[in-house]
């Protein structure tokens, strides 16, 4: 039997790619930095897509959809949830890849009338956006099933594991707050992990 690859980034098209403004910079309070990546989801027998935006300092989803196509209004769901749930600040970063979602016109005149740098990956490396790519794999991995019954079905699980992700999941880089709870605060934390090169003690496993 064939099996199919499914992506959720196409960036061959015509529309203007905004270079990787993200490099050296390193958000210090909420809403400074927001990055948004896809993922897909399995539902009866077939993909849908699950758009998510997070705040990378402290790591808090603060908008999603889950849409049957990946097209850009999946995108502008998820933002629209970012903007009305946030105090949007002039000058906000917004991350993410090339996919045509977010290069298109009627995504980037939003993040332009907010006044927001916008900003992209460069190299097809995930490692230009690592925080959406984390929080995407923690999602997938712990708090999703691999494949749902029907959409409705799905809706819920993702509701209810973002709500469990960002309410009662510890954080080290963020001094073991909850995502929500350090989305409330403005402060830096003081990183808890230890240098890999230091001698260790081993330690209950303690969520990063």
């Amino acid at each position: 039997m064939k099996r199919y690859k499914y992506y959720t980034t196409d960036s061959k098209h015509a529309f203007y790619k905004y270079p990787n403004k993200l490099k050296g910079i390193t958000a210090t309070a909420p809403n400074q930095l927001w990055v948004s990546d896809i993922t897909y989801i399995e539902i009866a027998g077939r993909y849908c897509y699950l758009f998510l935006i997070t705040d990378a300092w402290s790591k808090k989803i603060v908008g999603w959809w889950l849409s049957p196509s990946y097209a850009v209004t999946g995108a502008i769901e998820a933002l629209n949830m970012a903007l009305s749930n946030n105090k949007i600040i002039a000058g906000i970063m917004h991350h993410s890849d090339r996919g045509i979602q977010y290069c298109c016109k009627e995504y980037t005149s939003i993040l332009i009338n907010k006044k927001a740098v916008i900003s992209m990956t460069e190299n097809s490396d995930p490692y230009e956006n690592a925080i959406a790519e984390r929080v995407n794999g923690i999602l997938k991995t712990e708090l999703l099933q691999k494949k749902y019954y029907d959409e409705q079905q799905a809706k819920k699980a993702i509701q209810q594991a973002i709500i469990i992700y960002n309410t009662k999941r510890p954080h080290l880089s963020i001094g073991l707050l909850t995502p929500e709870q350090a989305h409330k605060q403005e402060r830096t934390f003081k990183k808890l992990w230890k240098n890999y090169k230091q001698k260790q003690n081993i330690q209950p496993p303690v969520y990063v």
